[in-house]
Order: structure tokens, then sequence, then C-alpha cells
């Protein structure tokens, strides 16, 4: 079993930036994908990005294409979500996510990740 802690997160005003990490316990195989996902009060939780451990290729939700960047530290085992021009749409809990096989088709996939943080509040104001 692989534990995810998440940390970073917070208020912050509309136009800024949080650094939101997620540190795992043990490494997983290289060939597996770590995601953020966020669940707004009242929605599904929806998918915003995710980092292939080999490569570190990446993937991003629309929404916040050109404003969030996900990456890694192989060293240290944590992922991280830099998050630019935040928007008050932008609130909700972020969960990091790990285990799924780095596939297109699979990590925008919440039933495709086996280990889940416990997440990490972060709300914008307008």
């Amino acid at each position: 079993q692989v534990q995810l802690v998440e940390s970073g997160g917070g208020l912050v005003q509309a136009g800024g930036s949080l650094r939101l990490s997620c540190a795992a316990s043990r490494r997983t195989s290289s060939n597996y994908a770590m995601g953020w996902f966020r669940q707004a009060p009242g929605k599904e939780r929806e998918f915003v990005a995710a980092i292939s451990w080999s490569g570190g290729y990446t993937y991003y939700a629309d929404s916040v294409k050109g404003r969030f960047t996900i990456s890694r530290d192989v060293a240290k085992i944590t992922v991280y979500l830099q998050m630019n021009s935040l928007k008050p749409e932008d609130t909700a809990i972020y969960y990091c996510a790990g285990g799924a096989p780095w596939s297109v088709a699979v990590i925008t996939t919440t039933t495709k990740y086996e280990y889940w943080g416990r997440g990490t509040q972060v709300t914008v104001s307008s």
C-alpha cells in the first residue's frame, strides 16, 4: 500500500498562485501515473492533471491548461501542482492519486487509480 499526503492548499485571491505537493510513502512502477483531481461542493470529482513517473509525460484538463503545471521529483517521490492565475471556479478540495497505468485513455478516470490522498482545500476569493 502506498500512502499519499497532500499539502500546500489555502486561501488565495483571484489571479494568485499556489503550489500543491503530494508526497508518496514509497516508489511505484515507473510505468504508472500520478494525478491530481478536484472536487467542488455538490459536484463530482474531476480530473485536473497527470504525470508519468518514467518520462515525465504530462496531460491536463482543458480548464487548467496554460495555468497549471504538474511536475515530479523522482528522488523525493513527490509530485507538485503549480497553480497560477487562479479563478474562483478553481475552488475545491484537491486530491492526489497514484497507481494508474500511464495511458491517456485511463488517467482521467478516478476508478483507474489505486491510491488516494486525503485532499487539501484550495479556496480562491473573487
